[in-house]
């Protein structure tokens, strides 16, 4: 029998205090919701600022067991952050120190709460970044990034979160504290850490991350290439690629959202195009133009574009115009609510090579569902974000969108892909994995979750089937 309410509230605020124990009603609405379209209220959260408190929260909720979850920023765009079975949210946005930056191992040492960008403006004044930058990097936290293995637009040179996570101290199902990987490279022994990164919360509560950084590219050429045709632009996608050309970034939006973003605010995007590329290349300071390997790149990219009929191409004259081309593809997800209240923003990812085709289905589906969808997406990797943009006060719209998402989920897996490039499963895809597992498959994961997670209370009821 699980303790009362007030009981466990009066039980945190003795491990911490009253002002970081919170159950009011208020509160626990603002923590019912995340990014995705999913509601859920939970008991009681809290709000540790060390690793010996987080354990405390967790000891006391599994000799209790009451279900509990770590929350960082709440940007999850799957359910992944919410207490869908009640019981306690930890929140870890007090837990926001950058413990060091050591530029001669080229690692930096992070509290799970400290907001990404944060991190990049730290290290920028030594010289160095953070590879993984999501769109939501002014909101999102490290410790986010690395339970759901976040990527962003440099995914498609850099990799994505767990490419550059070296180590961590996570707090397992029952308070135990492990210590995995650290500074020194090719740790022995299973790779645990691979494990809890992108395992959703539902395996450990991460309290410290050790990162690799990188040195900040001597000069960055932005390019935004203009097209009259969703087609052209994707086969350019898959032209450069082929090619053995690597951007350091590849973006595609479409008109829907190249417009609604300009009705946002002015970003200098073309809204008559039917779709732009954003491609940034990087190199050494003597010269993207006079490096000769960096400006014969570039000038290839600008012939793949014009065997694919771009209309124009206009490169970045300096970091202002560059930053204002970032402005409107990081804002992006926010202008939508200017056409819609609502969206359901997918993250299906296919082979390159199969853009054009799965882009026109989606298309497709949207005219056969009568509902409007937007792309914005990492093109350079093929994780497509197509947005359904929707009022959920309609009658029956809801059900309508969510079905709609299974669908395009569907096509990404039918082309060859997968249902989740780096928003997670959650809630929100749990059905879809049976898409891409078998029952085999699934029962392996669920044995994994099983033995770190005896008691099913770590973020229950996420990422598998029902």
């Amino acid at each position: 029998m699980r303790i009362r309410d007030r009981d466990l509230r009066d039980r945190l605020v003795e491990m911490l205090d009253d002002e970081r124990v919170s159950s009011e009603p208020l509160n626990l609405f603002a923590y019912s919701y995340d990014a995705s379209l999913d509601r859920a209220r939970p008991q009681v959260v809290t709000y540790p600022i060390t690793t010996s408190e987080v354990q405390a929260i967790v000891r006391l909720c599994s000799a209790n067991d009451i279900p509990f979850l770590a929350r960082g920023a709440g940007t999850n765009l799957s359910g992944g952050s919410l207490a869908i079975e009640r019981g306690v949210v930890i929140v870890t946005t007090l837990m926001n120190r950058i413990l060091e930056i050591d530029p001669a191992n080229r690692c930096a040492v992070v509290e799970p709460g400290v907001f990404n960008l944060d991190l990049q403006d730290a290290l920028k004044e030594h010289g160095y970044f953070f590879a993984p930058d999501p769109a939501s990097q002014e909101a999102s936290t490290i410790g986010g990034n690395a339970a759901e293995n976040a990527g962003g637009p440099h995914g498609v040179v850099y990799g994505v979160t767990t490419n550059h996570v070296l180590g961590m101290k996570a707090v397992l199902a029952d308070g135990r504290l492990v210590k995995l990987g650290g500074k020194a490279p090719d740790p022995p022994g299973y790779d645990l850490l691979g494990l809890i990164v992108g395992s959703e919360g539902t395996l450990g509560i991460i309290t410290e991350l050790t990162v690799r950084i990188l040195p900040l590219p001597e000069k960055v050429e932005t390019m935004l290439a203009v097209f009259d045709d969703l087609d052209d632009a994707s086969r350019a996608v898959s032209g450069i690629i082929a090619h053995g050309i690597i951007p350091a970034t590849l973006e595609m939006m479409d008109r829907p959202i190249i417009q609604a973003v300009q009705a946002s605010m002015d970003a200098g995007l073309p809204e008559d195009a039917a779709a732009i590329l954003i491609i940034e290349m990087e190199g050494p300071e003597y010269g993207m133009e006079n490096s000769e390997e960096s400006g014969v790149q570039a000038d290839k990219v600008r012939e793949l574009l014009e065997q694919n009929n771009v209309r124009e191409v206009r490169v970045a004259r300096d970091e202002a115009e560059r930053d204002r081309i970032w402005a409107g593809r990081r804002g992006a997800f926010g202008a939508l609510t200017r056409i819609k209240p609502h969206c359901l923003l997918n993250d299906g990812t296919v082979p390159r090579d199969k853009l054009p085709e799965v882009l026109r289905q989606v298309m497709e589906l949207g005219k056969r569902y009568d509902l409007l969808i937007g792309n914005v997406f990492h093109a350079g990797d093929g994780n497509l974000h197509p947005s359904i943009l929707f009022d959920a006060s309609e009658d029956g719209m809801k059900e309508k969108v969510l079905e709609a998402g299974m669908e395009i989920l569907k096509l990404c897996v039918a082309a060859g892909g997968t249902i989740s490039g780096e928003h997670g499963i959650g809630t929100e895809k749990k059905k879809a994995m049976r898409l891409l597992f078998s029952e085999a498959d699934l029962g392996m994961q669920k044995r994994i979750k099983d033995a770190l997670d005896p008691k099913g209370i770590m973020n229950p009821g996420k990422i598998f089937p029902d």
